[in-house]
C-alpha cells in the first residue's frame, strides 16, 4: 500500500493493524490522518499502542475523520463532564444501572439507527491485566466468503434493525426503560455497499437485528443463523490484548466487533472510552436505501427527546 508518514503492520488474515509512528496527543498532519484513513479501509479495525491521551485529545483526534457524534442516541446517565460527544465503557457502572455486567454478543455499533455511526474510536484508561480482549470481524470477508448463489439471494434482502433486536441481553426494567426513552428502529439492506471503497459487506449482526423482512419467521430465524455464524467465523476476526492508554478505530460499515466475555465473574475494573462518526444513511446493492421505522438519525445533535427534557426542566417555575 506504501505509507510515508505513519508505520503500518498487520496483525491477521482478513482484519486488523496496528499502526505506529505517530503521537495522538499532537496535532496530525493532514498527510498522517489521510493514510490513516487509507489503512482503516483497508484493514477495517486500527490500533494505536501506548498513548495515553485525555478526554479532549481523543474528540480532537476523533474529528480529524468526521463529525463526532453526541455520545449515544439513548442518552448518557452519567455523562463525562464537559464532553457530552464521550461514551464510558465501564463494566461497574453498566451493572449498577442494569443490573449485569456484560456487554452483550457480537454487533455493529447502534445499527437501529437510520444512520449508523461510520466509525467508532476506544480508548482504554483502567483496564485489568489478564483478560478483557476484544474482537473484530471483517463484514466484506464475510461476504466474500459466502457462495455465489447465497451472495445473490443476500443481496435482494432486507432486515430490520432495533435496540437488544436478537433478545440476547438479559431482560430488566432498568434495561426495557432506557430502550424505551428513545426508540430506534430501521430497516437495512443486508448486504450493503461500502460508501468509499465500493466493497459490499454482509451488515447483519446477532445485536440488533430482530428479523429478515418479507421472508416467514422460520424462514428468518434460518437465514440470520446462517448469516451470524458466517459473520463471526474466526478466519475473519482479529482479537486484542488491552493495555491502558491503548486505541482501537474500527470502519463500523465493515465490521462486527464482540466484548470481553471472560470477566463477568470476576470484580475487576475495566474503564475506557468511545467515540462515534456520524455515518450515512446505508445503500444496498439496488441502490436502496435504508428505511426509518421508528427515530431520528443519530448525530452530533442531542436527541430530541433529551432536549425537550431539559427544555421542560428549565421552563419549571420556582417555587419559594
Amino acid at each position: 500500500m506504501g505509507y510515508k508518514h505513519i508505520e503500518v503492520k498487520q496483525v491477521a488474515g482478513f482484519i486488523g493493524a496496528e499502526i505506529g509512528g505517530v503521537d495522538l496527543s499532537r496535532s496530525l498532519s493532514e498527510d498522517q490522518v489521510q493514510e490513516i484513513r487509507k489503512a482503516l479501509l483497508k484493514w477495517k479495525v486500527v490500533f494505536f499502542r501506548g498513548q495515553n491521551i485525555d478526554h479532549a485529545a481523543q474528540v480532537e483526534f476523533t474529528s480529524r475523520f468526521g463529525e463526532v457524534t453526541f455520545a449515544h442516541p439513548l442518552g448518557e446517565p452519567e455523562p463525562v463532564p464537559g464532553f457530552p460527544q464521550i461514551k464510558p465503557v465501564d463494566r461497574r457502572l453498566y451493572e449498577k444501572q442494569y443490573g449485569f455486567r456484560t456487554g452483550g454478543p457480537w454487533h455493529t455499533d447502534v445499527t437501529a439507527a437510520i444512520n449508523p455511526p461510520a466509525a467508532s474510536i476506544l480508548r482504554a484508561v483502567n483496564v485489568p491485566s489478564f483478560g478483557g480482549d476484544t474482537q473484530w470481524s471483517n463484514l466484506v470477508a464475510a461476504y466474500e466468503g459466502l457462495s455465489a448463489p447465497l451472495r445473490s439471494l443476500a443481496d435482494t434482502l432486507k432486515a430490520e434493525h432495533r435496540f437488544n433486536g436478537g433478545g440476547y441481553q438479559p431482560r430488566n426494567n432498568k434495561f426495557d426503560e432506557r430502550i424505551a426513552v428513545n426508540p430506534l428502529v430501521s430497516i437495512h439492506p443486508v448486504v450493503r455497499v461500502h460508501p468509499e471503497t465500493g466493497e459490499r459487506a454482509l451488515f447483519v449482526n446477532p445485536g440488533f437485528v430482530s428479523r429478515i423482512v418479507d421472508v416467514s419467521p422460520e424462514e428468518s430465524r434460518l437465514l440470520l443463523e446462517l448469516f451470524f455464524n458466517q459473520v463471526t467465523k474466526p478466519a475473519y476476526t482479529t482479537r486484542f490484548r488491552w493495555n491502558n492508554g491503548d486505541i482501537a478505530f474500527w470502519d463500523n460499515r465493515a465490521t462486527v466487533h464482540l466484548a470481553p466475555q471472560d470477566l463477568d465473574h470476576l470484580d475487576v475494573e475495566r474503564l475506557l472510552y468511545r467515540t462515534t462518526i456520524t455515518g450515512d444513511v446505508p445503500v444496498g446493492v439496488d441502490g436502496s436505501r435504508s428505511e426509518v421505522v421508528q427515530g431520528e438519525a443519530f448525530s452530533a445533535k442531542v436527541p430530541s427527546v433529551f432536549k425537550q427534557k431539559a427544555e421542560s426542566k428549565e421552563a419549571q417555575p420556582v417555587l419559594s
